[in-house]
């Protein structure tokens, strides 16, 4: 293999156990950290799925934990379908989730008004209109007068 792609993919988060970035599977849910990133039960392995397209606020951020329950309350213990599109940084898969019914866990939250189309990673444009349609009714987040990007939000606490 040559000495770049190595290093290239040691660079990007590769993970040995998901070779294909792109796949889609099924698994249990079996913890959830915030609004946006659960833990996965495939199989024996456990795997950290963060939500494709969305930023859902933060722990100690208004609305984070609005965010946290609601996606517990979709997702948690359930059997879910995850359409990964991409694998981070911090070795967390990206995908899109889906719930036993079909809806999509990642424009539910949106259209709750529990967070933000993630625009600087996603150009989906059904999550721009959820999201422009959650601020135009002051739904979840958006009843709060100058709600606060978790992004920004991060770089505050630093």
């Amino acid at each position: 293999m040559p000495v770049l792609l190595l290093v290239m993919m040691l660079m990007t988060g590769f993970s040995g156990a998901l070779l294909s970035q792109r796949q889609e599977y099924t698994g249990k849910v079996v913890a959830v950290a915030d609004g946006d990133t659960f833990t996965l039960l495939r199989g024996r392995e456990q795997v950290r799925v963060r939500l494709e397209g969305i930023d859902c606020p933060e722990k100690g951020q208004p609305f984070g934990n609005n965010a946290r329950t609601a996606l517990s309350d979709m997702v948690f213990g359930q059997e879910v379908r995850i359409a990964q599109t991409d694998i981070d940084r911090y070795g967390r898969v990206i995908a899109r989730v889906y719930v036993s019914d079909g809806r999509s866990v990642n424009r539910e939250l949106l259209r709750r008004g529990l967070a933000w189309h993630f625009t600087r990673y996603s150009k989906d444009e059904e999550y721009a209109r959820l999201e422009a349609a959650a601020r135009k009714n002051r739904v979840g987040l958006w009843a709060d007068t100058r709600p606060i990007a978790p992004w920004d939000w991060r770089k505050g606490q630093r």
